[in-house]
């Protein structure tokens, strides 16, 4: 049977939210949300993970998390580092923004070599989401050159914070249900009347809450490497200069859709998505969480898998 493995990127630190966010308690016996996702991941059927960290917390991480799971999955650790560039680039001496997700995920070139699935370490993505993903990448022979990838979508309206506005990526679907773009929307807040959409001329446009968005939850094949290396290389040299620019993924993947050097499936789900955006979230994560456990999707201690 073909692997799959879980890339869970754990390097960055919220700009909205003090602290690691990554290691934050939110299930009723410690649990963080890393704990679930990898909870969700082992029962979908992945075989290994990957925690993308800062080598200066890894320590911290490992204890805090990475240890549960030792006896459960293989685990592995890749280190984002903001030196780490290609051959003929310097980082500029002002720089202290790390190079974005993207660059986080070539981190990991080195410790993965099957078909993987990427998720933010502090999302809460869901049970059915992890089942999706894993059904589809396990086809795969790790070996090909596959250039077919997928992404799960959530309606919009499943997305959304009571503390404040959110961005997300809207996603442009053709009629295969393969993505054909992705248009951010920068400044969408929660209303009586639905989503609506604060643009930066200051017009509000309501939505329908219905569209499907990317929250950054990506299945590839391990060729992506190759693909990402050579981006990265020409990000660098558009935008090395420029101190937050980031190397996104889904500037990657809009990328090599445009090329049609790759083509992305979208797998979608009706399942909740939680995230602790703003420090107010993590009460209701908490309360969705208990819902969760109560209804029977979660066991009370995830010990018990």
């Amino acid at each position: 049977m073909n692997q799959v493995t879980l890339l869970v990127l754990a390097a960055g630190m919220g700009s909205r939210y003090g602290g690691l966010k990554q290691l934050d308690p939110v299930g009723p016996n410690g649990e963080t949300v890393i704990d679930y996702s990898v909870f969700d991941a082992i029962r979908a059927g992945f075989n290994k993970v990957v925690f993308v960290i800062r080598e200066e917390f890894s320590e911290e991480f490992k204890k805090s998390v990475g240890n549960r799971f030792v006896d459960k999955i293989a685990v592995e650790y890749a280190y984002q580092n903001i030196n780490d560039l290609p051959d003929g680039f310097n980082i500029p001496e002002e720089r202290i923004k790390p190079w974005g997700t993207g660059h986080a995920i070539l981190a990991a070139s080195g410790v993965v070599n099957e078909s993987f699935a990427v998720i933010n370490a502090d999302d809460f993505y869901g049970k059915d989401a992890y089942t999706q993903i894993c059904n589809y990448l396990i086809r795969f022979d790790d070996k090909q050159e596959q250039r077919i990838y997928c992404m799960v979508g959530y309606p919009l309206r499943n997305t959304l914070s009571e503390n404040g506005s959110v961005s997300r990526g809207i996603c442009s679907i053709n009629a295969s249900g393969q993505l054909e773009s992705v248009k951010e929307l920068t400044k969408i807040v929660k209303t009586d009347q639905g989503p609506i959409n604060m643009s930066e001329d200051g017009e509000s446009v309501l939505l329908d809450g219905a569209e499907i968005v990317s929250m950054n939850m990506w299945g590839f094949t391990p060729d992506i490497f190759v693909h990402l290396e050579r981006l990265f290389t020409t990000f660098l040299e558009q935008n090395l200069d420029n101190l937050t620019s980031e190397f996104y993924i889904p500037f990657a993947v809009d990328s090599l859709i445009a090329a049609r050097t790759a083509c992305v499936d979208v797998l979608q789900t009706t399942g909740n998505w939680f995230g602790v955006t703003y420090q107010e979230d993590k009460d209701s994560v908490q309360d969705s969480i208990q819902l969760l456990i109560k209804s029977g999707e979660y066991p009370l201690s995830l010990s018990q898998l």
